[in-house]
């Protein structure tokens, strides 16, 4: 496998992050003037805070590309301890939007720990599966271990809340479980504990269940607990098959609450269509593809830690890309999850800039024969 690869790093990976990048640049500058005018007094402050996020993100994913993929091994459960002192954190000192604890104030910027706790997440467990690869796959211990972090993961993230995110980070744990071997009678029992569980909560939360009716029938309440996926389901229609033009949305105008952020692919596809949503979507899929590709290639080898991180990442893309344009599409309840390298925040933005260049890193060390394949 090594021997067919060349020298240098994924181009095809590295150019279609930078495509999404740009394409962020477009979007966030139209979807954001309304609110950016009406709240900030300027129609490019927004943008203007979301190009300082890029700039930081592209830093930290140039260091993160420059770190060895053996440390990111070496260090997985301090990332994971450090990353739950955040969650922690933010319950104390956390800044409070829409009824919601989620970020941390540092002056620029609002820190979102359970953004950086996705791909920390990856990063442990796939150290844990590849650590203890035949626990996993005979014993139940194997099994229990990570579902009992889980448990204590999920909830910090539901004390925010942040359901999205703990369905996220779920799933993520259970795909990397299922790929390193752990027996099929217990993933069963997890998937039917961890549904049970969500049914609970949705039924036992006021506004989860609204959500989920509204969800299913959002005319029903258009202009109540319907309102944002109405206003949402409106911006496709009038996008049609090749949109209304850039700059031209009519919900962005006050209309669509999250423009910018949450729905910015709403906003996508009413200025670009159903055409500029395929591209977007297809290099989304793009990554997952590379990511898995590359993960699934070196796990052919063997229980190996870079492995476990490359299937992890792609599993995060692809969660959070379906679960964005499900949500803003009606076909799922609304979550609040951004369109990976697209949707305005900053720590998201950073996350993912960080998951591509661990990509990237791992891809170079695969190349330069410095991951030990057993």
């Amino acid at each position: 496998m090594t021997e067919s690869r060349g020298p240098g790093y994924d181009r095809g990976l590295f150019v279609s992050a930078a495509l999404l990048m740009l394409i962020s640049v477009v979007l966030i500058a139209s979807a954001s003037v309304m609110e950016s005018k009406t709240l900030y007094g300027s129609e490019f402050f927004l943008l203007k805070k979301h190009v300082i996020s890029m700039v930081a993100a592209l830093f930290a994913a140039l260091i993160a590309a420059m770190i060895p993929t053996k440390i990111w091994q070496r260090y997985a459960m301090h990332l994971l301890i450090l990353n739950a002192l955040m969650l922690v954190l933010v319950l104390i000192v956390g800044r409070n939007v829409n009824e919601a604890r989620r970020w941390i104030n540092i002056g620029v910027f609002n820190v979102q720990p359970a953004e950086f706790m996705k791909l920390c997440w990856i990063i442990y467990f796939s150290s844990f599966a590849s650590r203890k690869i035949e626990e996993v796959r005979t014993k139940i211990k194997g099994f229990i271990k990570p579902m009992v972090l889980l448990a204590i993961v999920a909830v910090l993230l539901l004390e925010e809340p942040d359901f999205g995110s703990c369905v996220v980070i779920a799933a993520i744990c259970m795909g990397i479980l299922l790929i390193a071997g752990s027996p099929m009678v217990y993933y069963v029992m997890a998937v039917i504990a961890l549904a049970a569980a969500g049914t609970f909560m949705v039924v036992t939360q006021p506004y989860r269940l609204r959500r989920v009716t509204s969800f299913l029938d959002p005319w029903a309440d258009q202009f109540g607990s319907g309102y944002q996926l109405t206003q949402s389901l409106m911006a496709f229609g009038r996008g049609g098959l090749t949109g209304q033009g850039l700059g031209n949305s009519i919900q962005k105008l006050g209309y669509l609450p999250e423009a910018h952020t949450d729905f910015v692919t709403a906003i996508l596809g009413e200025e670009f269509g159903f055409i500029g949503m395929c591209v977007v979507i297809l290099i989304e899929f793009y990554i997952v593809y590379k990511a898995l590709k590359l993960g699934i290639g070196i796990l052919r080898n063997g229980p190996v830690f870079q492995g476990f991180v490359s299937v992890g990442i792609g599993l995060l893309f692809c969660l959070q890309t379906t679960i964005n344009i499900g949500v803003a599409s009606g076909a799922l309840p609304t979550k609040g999850l951004t369109l990976p390298l697209v949707s305005f925040g900053g720590s998201s933005m950073i996350v993912c800039c960080c998951a591509v260049a661990v990509l990237l890193r791992i891809d170079f060390e695969l190349r330069h024969h410095q991951i030990d394949l057993g």
